[in-house]
């Protein structure tokens, strides 16, 4: 045991075996240091029952040495009395409200989930799961409560007005429906499982409740409706069509990339000597996705001579931001193309589809696409793979003969905007 100073507080390291150190003063009075550095007060005591209990008293960062010591000497001269304060914070968090789960579940998700996947949650929370069960103690949430909330929520009755400038941004959609109470009910039953962790639930009462289909549309994919949209591009370009949205369209298509992964490209990102995109960040984390020789073509046919590290691949009218009218510009293209129900996500499957139609395996399809695969992405670090760059040449080679309305089976290195020469 050591007098628990603040000196003392701050010098000791983080300790594997996830230790405490009790105070040779205060008989009981700890500090609990985690193998992650993270340290908290604690006492611990027995209560009427003879039972050993641990009770926290606070994060380290926030209650000095003195005001731990003050709070503990109260909790002791409590528990004397025959209170138990492990029991009571137990009782006070069996009433917690989904409402507040929710909002601890947001919380705790600051620095280790993707802030786009929090922000969607957010979202979902808000406009879903607050309204229908927010109130709701935790414990008493039952298997018929979230059939209740899936019916509710399929049945549009969370459903809101999206303002007419987000609903461009977003491609039209709107809340409610079966894919919004879908995706929903899969993100509560995670945050119910937090629930079930620290003992508030026996059991989470979103497992087995049947999910809907969330309503995902799988554009059915030809080579010749790549041919029709090739037409309706070279087309809109005489028509003065904004130059970048037509370009990021046929980068979409020529890699099978995710719409911000391309529009948020800086030409750091583009390796021209290897062939690849070296992306800092992406769904599945760090990663370097194979391009195409066609698609490493089309970036090099308007990259500006005296192109900056930094600068956006796909720049925004202000010059400091990327371009993001590309939902407006896709608009319009679908509809000159003859292309009804396809988002810009389709894109993306249709040059999935183009792999699987030449024949390439679910593996190697998914190592294009950036999917967390073992043995394929977690498998080359400084480098593409070679079978997968060679995939990519030749499912974008096909994807730009099909644009510009030639055999797809004949394609190679193919020209879709003036020549350019790879290093």
């Amino acid at each position: 045991m050591v007098k628990l100073t603040k000196r003392y507080t701050d010098a000791i390291k983080p300790d594997p075996a996830d230790k405490v150190v009790f105070d040779e003063d205060l008989a009981g009075f700890g500090l609990r240091v985690k193998p992650s550095g993270a340290k908290s007060w604690l006492i611990q005591y027995r209560n009427t029952h003879n039972r050993s209990r641990r009770y926290t008293l606070g994060p380290a960062s926030k209650l000095t040495p003195d005001q731990a010591r003050k709070k503990a000497i109260k909790l002791f001269v409590a528990i004397s009395e025959g209170i138990d304060p492990a029991s009571d914070r137990g009782e006070a968090r069996n009433a917690q409200t989904v409402a507040q789960l929710c909002d601890d579940y947001l919380e705790a998700g600051q620095g280790r989930i993707k802030p786009s996947t929090l922000t969607m949650d957010k979202s979902r929370i808000e406009r879903h799961v607050k309204p229908l069960l927010g109130t709701r103690p935790v414990a008493s949430l039952t298997h018929a409560d979230l059939e209740k909330f899936l019916r509710d929520v399929m049945a549009g009755k969370t459903a809101t007005k999206v303002p007419q400038a987000a609903k461009r941004a977003r491609g039209g959609q709107t809340t409610g429906g079966a894919g919004a109470a879908s995706r929903t009910l899969g993100m509560l039953g995670t945050i119910l499982e937090r629930a079930v962790r620290d003992g508030v639930l026996a059991k989470n009462p979103a497992r087995g409740v049947a999910r809907p289909k969330d309503g995902e549309r799988r554009p059915g994919f030809e080579f010749e409706t790549i041919a029709k949209l090739g037409l309706a591009i070279r087309q809109a370009e005489e028509d003065a069509e904004n130059a970048i949205g037509l370009r990021a369209i046929r980068l979409l298509l020529l890699s099978g990339c995710r719409r911000m992964e391309i529009l948020g490209l800086t030409w750091e990102t583009v390796d021209t000597q290897n062939r690849c995109l070296r992306f800092k960040d992406t769904k599945s984390g760090a990663q370097i996705r194979p391009l195409g020789r066609a698609a490493i073509e089309l970036l090099l046919s308007f990259r500006p001579p005296d192109w900056k590290p930094r600068d956006f691949v796909f720049p925004g009218a202000s010059k400091t931001g990327h371009f993001i009218g590309l939902p407006r510009v896709w608009e319009r293209i679908a509809r000159r193309a003859g292309i009804n129900g396809v988002s810009i996500h389709g894109l993306r499957h249709w040059f999935a589809s183009a792999a699987t139609a030449m024949g390439y395996s679910e593996l190697v399809i998914a190592g294009m696409l950036g999917h967390r695969v073992k043995g394929v992405t977690a498998r080359y670090a400084t480098a593409p793979d070679s079978a997968l760059l060679a995939a990519a040449d030749s499912v974008a080679g096909a994807m730009a003969s099909s644009l510009l309305g030639t055999d797809h089976t004949s394609a190679t290195v193919l020209q879709i905007l003036p020549k350019a020469t790879i290093p």
